[in-house]
């Protein structure tokens, strides 16, 4: 990432190569990964919205461009309980290999929830024969999710590879 990428705050997209064993998911006590189903929808987009500035804040019409989009699998959308049954974590994928959305709630932070989705996530794709998994985020907005990509083997690729 170039100073001119940071100050900018421009996307940059990330790869993973599936290739060869990927470490498992540890789970915090307490908290617990499920699959998305459809009741989740609205706490779904209450995360979203709280926690990325750019998502759309309108519900009806977030939930319309998403549950239409032709890369939509509810399968590939996992959300992580709290030991009272909150919501408190989400990782949203497209068919096309592709983490859409990974958000922890701020309460929720500091119990390894991002890390272990993005773990469970790889292995979900590489047992669907996926050779990678891509993504898109904010260099500057999301320094520490990016951090927790590069450690887990992503590397930034150009936007046409």
């Amino acid at each position: 990432m170039t100073q001119a990428a940071a100050a900018d705050d421009i996307s940059i997209r990330l790869r993973r190569s599936l290739a060869g064993d990927l470490p498992a998911p540890v789970w915090a006590d307490g908290f617990t990964m499920r699959t998305f189903r459809p009741a989740d929808a609205r706490a779904v987009h209450a995360l979203l919205t709280q926690t990325l500035q750019k998502e759309e804040k309108n519900f009806d019409l977030w939930w319309q461009q998403h549950s239409t989009d032709g890369m939509f699998d509810p399968a590939l959308w996992f959300v992580v309980d709290d030991a009272e049954g909150q919501l408190v974590a989400v990782a949203l994928c497209w068919t096309s290999d592709y983490l859409k959305y990974l958000a922890v709630h701020p309460s929720a932070r500091r119990n390894g929830l991002a890390e272990a989705l993005l773990l469970h996530v790889f292995a979900v794709f590489k047992a669907r024969g996926a050779s990678r998994l891509d993504l898109k985020t904010r260099v500057v907005e999301n320094a520490n999710a990016i951090r927790l990509y590069r450690r887990h083997g992503m590397l930034e690729v150009d936007w046409d590879g």
